[in-house]
């Protein structure tokens, strides 16, 4: 399964970033391109230990279930998939200005390898081993890029 630790992965993701522009129409969901790429950063700043967020309750019980079903196989996550209302980026953006943290935060999770990721527990999914992350990481990122057909 693909994943951020792997160069070749982290490479095209960040390409694929580099991509979007003002006229990349969203497929699916209300945010706007440099809005989704704020929450992809968001999710991001978790994955490298930046940010903490304590577990959600639903999180606790539906959670590994959730996950498990996730990260089993390389389907993309599906369209209008839940986010935690904190997670929501309702405010304007700078398109390059989010394009450009998202990708130096990619960069970053890539180039730390599994010792620099967090072992935080993920808010909704629980524990998760630095794979899981990179997984993970990468199945979301590549969920809004197909968003807006990038």
């Amino acid at each position: 399964m693909k994943n951020l630790f792997e160069l070749a992965t982290a490479t095209e993701i960040r390409e694929r970033i580099g991509r979007l522009c003002a006229t990349s129409q969203r497929q699916w969901g209300k945010m706007t391109a440099p809005q989704a790429m704020a929450h992809c950063s968001t999710v991001m700043e978790w994955a490298v230990g930046d940010k903490i967020e304590p577990r959600m309750f639903l999180g606790r019980i539906f959670g590994p279930i959730a996950k498990s079903q996730v990260l089993k196989d390389e389907k993309p996550m599906g369209r209008n998939a839940p986010t935690a209302k904190s997670l929501v980026v309702k405010d304007d953006r700078d398109l390059g200005k989010e394009c450009a943290r998202l990708s130096a935060l990619v960069e970053r999770f890539s180039a730390g390898g599994p010792q620099g990721c967090t072992r935080n527990e993920h808010t909704f999914f629980g524990k998760m081993t630095p794979e899981e992350w990179a997984q993970l990481m990468y199945k979301h990122v590549d969920h809004h890029l197909r968003q807006f057909a990038v």
